[in-house]
């Protein structure tokens, strides 16, 4: 028999049961119509805290921020005056700044290499599954967010009044902070390594150095030095910005052009193409062989 007021089979009658199609689609409209409410509130909020947050910089600059905005292009345009009427210094400043920007290089390497294996270490010790010291896992990674949660310019200005200036200070910065942030990194990346292997080897008696350099290490390894290669060129730009403190390389010569002011700003583009030419030219190495090590090993993972 036929429902006149509802119509066969439309699951609105009264005898419609819980679970049916409509159901699902009034749940997932209403699933809909809160998140829109959240977003639109979540959004409200970020233009509010904007607005207050420029009302708050403008009331307490000396000069005005609105007032000063006229004023942005007026020292980029008279470094690249100046630096294009001796333009044919350029070369030669190059040369000259060659050395300093191979210090800062290499404290990027150096910071590199020492922070990279530290991250190695922790992380290992910091994945579930893995850990040498299980009921020590939060300690390690709260030793992460400890060291990468601090800025290096921070860290290098500490280490600056301690040990006083030069490449040292930034060295260590900088591998304090990289050791926690690809810490961090290669534990996400080791949590998702096959277990298989680490469980053969300790059933023919490995220990923990073992398994992990046998059985974790060869899964993980094109991945970590991915990564690795990615925060080199980021240390690359954090070593030139810590020799504004005083940590050495090409940052403080760039530091000295700037405050000697008109008569050094040929310097000033001579050290910001050198720095440019660098990253880029990095950039381009880093992303060739991080490019060839994913894809190895999505290779060798489908073989």
């Amino acid at each position: 028999m036929v429902d006149i007021a509802y119509g066969p089979g439309n699951g609105s009658g009264p005898d419609r049961k819980p679970g049916t199609s409509l159901d699902t689609t009034e749940a997932y409209l209403d699933m809909v119509r809160r998140r829109r409410l959240y977003s639109g509130i979540i959004l409200a909020l970020f233009v509010a805290l904007m607005i207050a947050g420029f009302q708050l910089a403008e009331s307490r600059n000396a000069g005005g921020l609105i007032n000063g905005l006229p004023q942005i292009f007026a020292f980029p345009s008279e470094v690249i005056s100046e630096a294009w009427e001796k333009r044919a210094n350029i070369p030669g400043l190059f040369l000259q700044f060659l050395p300093s920007l191979m210090e800062t290089v290499n404290i990027a390497a150096v910071s590199t290499l020492i922070g990279g294996l530290t991250a190695a270490l922790l992380a290992l010790l910091a994945t579930r599954g893995l850990a040498r010291w299980p009921r020590l896992t939060p300690l390690f990674r709260r030793m992460m967010d400890l060291t990468r949660s601090i800025p290096e310019i921070v860290i290098a200005l500490m280490l600056i009044f301690i040990l006083g200036g030069g490449p040292v200070p930034a060295m260590i910065a900088i591998s304090l902070h990289t050791a926690g942030a690809l810490g961090k990194l290669f534990s996400e990346v080791a949590e998702n390594a096959d277990v298989k292997p680490v469980e053969g080897l300790t059933s023919v008696g490995a220990g923990w150095l073992q398994r992990m350099w046998l059985g974790v290490i060869p899964q993980v390894a094109p991945n970590w030095l991915s990564y690795l290669m990615l925060r080199f060129e980021i240390n690359v730009r954090a070593s030139a910005i810590l020799g504004f403190v005083g940590s050495g390389g090409i940052g403080y010569d760039l530091k000295l052009a700037m405050q000697w002011g008109a008569g050094k700003y040929d310097q000033v583009v001579a050290i910001f193409l050198l720095l440019f030419l660098t990253i880029v030219l990095i950039d381009q190495v880093t992303d060739f062989y991080r490019t060839r090590l994913v894809r190895g090993a999505i290779q060798k993972t489908r073989a």
